[in-house]
């Protein structure tokens, strides 16, 4: 705490002196110490969903447990970030192997997908970066831009292999909570604004998440506190009942590919009953005394483990200008190979809609799930029948031809996601990940840098201040930075300072958890966004 408070007044004696900066200065000052636990720590975007994963681990259960039942109930409290019609990955530590082992529930696009659905309409496209707009934005939402979704094949398969309660126990806690409806705040009001125009383009959208037509706010008598549900509450009854399979087999399956087609989407009965997540190996490097494990394929995995290739052992015992150049240099070289080699994800980060959970317990079990819809309300498109907000995952192809991550029947697109955890001599030392588009790699490489190379602890390293490169040939850099780190960025390539606000997030929403070295667990979230928290039991 006494580091963080240092931390914290030097920031504010930069405050003083920094430019004027490309967006408008939020003036607050907000920190979020670290949380710890005898039993073990949840991390989440929104609070009351992590305390539903430390409830768990209270009772008995482990990380992993309440990873899962932390995930559950975000699709109830941040149900626009990620939920059951979506996708991603989970990398764990299992104490009892010491081994490291990743989950991979990303999206697919559907079989039957047609390419020529998506014609360029000539214009750039507003959530797309470097290639062009769809006539009538198809791949952005809508049913056109549906694909398999893979969260429900992800979380079964978690519980199945490496969790200690069952199904029905880790969903009963949503279950609740969508009977309750989503529980309104400021942040519910400023993200379905965020959206109100094209939720209100589909009709069960529109019931959801626009009643009346209105944006729904706060009342101020603490009355109509709750969003009804209703649809999406029988259909997670359905599943706590059923499990897993239910979800892509049979007549709930039928039902969800009928609001599909119905509405112009091409996802079929086969496409649902021939997913499957996959458990793989990490993707394993050395730095210093830590192991990273990273995730492999169509992620950032890979282009972690390019940038991280040119990066030298560090001198100073502190971030310095020498520090900062070095990694930004060494992160657009490695984003201009994946342009080259593995294409654009298309997801800016600021309008993208992801969640991040970590979690870890006493016997060193620890769990990171990043998890997403992609865009805000990923679609738009609630399903019907279900209540089901659905993924708009073919906006992470190129909707042009021949190109690597271009559109194509029965293709895994690449992400953006990078999950991680670091370890020594096998035993785990810390998980982090992060929402934010293409916003997530160099937040989450920076801070792994911050904590390895200059042994910061997991909550000074999220509240450092740092820069974006995912621009490729721009750089934003937070201007807390020493004007001499400014300059030198400055001179690397068009670079712009943005103050770290709440909305839109430019640096990612990172979280993460932490074994210390005398054995304390602790965990900690992103400052800035409101409803972000870690909870120990």
């Amino acid at each position: 705490m006494v580091e963080l408070n240092k931390e914290l007044m030097c920031q504010r004696e930069r405050f003083k002196k920094m430019p004027l900066t490309s967006n408008p200065a939020e003036t607050w000052t907000i920190s979020k110490p670290k949380v710890s636990g005898s039993k073990g720590v949840v991390v989440a975007q929104e609070i009351e969903a992590a305390s539903v994963g430390a409830g768990i681990i209270e009772i008995g259960g482990n990380a992993i447990d309440g990873a899962i039942a932390t995930a559950f109930a975000l699709s109830v409290t941040e149900p626009w970030m990620s939920g059951f019609g979506g996708g991603g990955f989970m990398i764990l530590y299992l104490a009892a192997e010491k081994k490291v082992r990743v989950i991979d529930f990303g999206m697919i696009s559907p079989r039957l997908i047609d390419p020529t659905d998506y014609p360029l309409s000539g214009k750039v496209g507003a959530d797309l970066f470097g290639w062009p707009a769809v006539i009538g934005d198809v791949n952005l939402h809508g049913a056109k831009s549906i694909a398999v979704p893979g969260s429900i094949a992800g979380y079964g398969l978690a519980v199945e292999n490496f969790c200690s309660k069952s199904w029905g126990e880790l969903i009963s806690p949503a279950v609740k909570l969508a009977d309750r409806g989503h529980r309104k705040t400021w942040w519910t009001t400023l993200n379905v604004a965020a959206e109100a125009a094209v939720l209100g383009r589909y009709s069960q959208s529109k019931m959801d998440w626009l009643p009346g037509g209105l944006v729904p706010s706060v009342s101020a008598n603490n009355e109509d506190t709750y969003l009804n549900l209703a649809k999406f509450a029988k259909t997670i009854k359905l599943l706590k009942e059923n499990g897993p399979k239910y979800f892509y087999e049979g007549e709930f399956a039928r039902n969800l590919v009928a609001d599909v087609q119905e509405a112009g989407g091409k996802l079929s009965e086969t496409d649902l009953k021939d997913y499957s997540a996959q458990i793989i190996d990490p993707l394993s490097v050395q730095r210093g005394d830590l192991i990273y494990n990273l995730l492999p394929g169509m992620s950032a995995g890979p282009t972690f483990l390019d940038a991280l290739k040119n990066i030298p052992e560090f001198p100073s015992t502190h971030p310095s200008t020498f520090s900062h150049t070095i990694i930004a240099d060494s992160l657009m070289k490695a984003y201009k190979k994946r342009l080259e080699v593995m294409g654009h994800a298309g997801d800016i980060g600021d309008r993208s809609c992801t969640t991040n959970i970590s979690t870890v317990d006493k016997a060193g079990n620890m769990a990171v799930i990043t998890s997403t819809l992609l865009s805000r309300f990923g679609s738009r498109f609630v399903a019907p029948t279900s209540g089901i907000l659905m993924n708009n995952g073919i906006n992470w192809f190129d909707p042009r031809p021949a190109r690597p991550n271009s559109i194509h029947g029965g293709k895994k697109p690449l992400s953006n996601m990078c999950p991680m955890i670091a370890t020594c001599e096998g035993r785990p030392i810390f998980g982090i990940g992060a929402s934010g588009g293409r916003k997530i790699l160099p937040a989450v490489f920076q801070i792994a840098s911050f904590i390895n190379d200059f042994d910061m602890d997991l909550d000074v390293a999220l509240s450092h201040p740092r820069f974006d490169v995912s621009g490729i040939n721009e750089i934003t850099y937070d201007p807390r930075l020493d004007q001499e780190t400014q300059r030198s960025l400055e001179s690397m390539s068009v670079a712009d300072p943005w103050m770290p606000a709440t909305f839109p997030s430019m640096y990612a929403v990172p979280s993460g958890v932490q074994i210390l070295a005398d054995g304390t667990l602790v965990g900690a979230a992103h400052g800035l966004s409101p409803l972000t928290g870690a909870v120990g039991v």
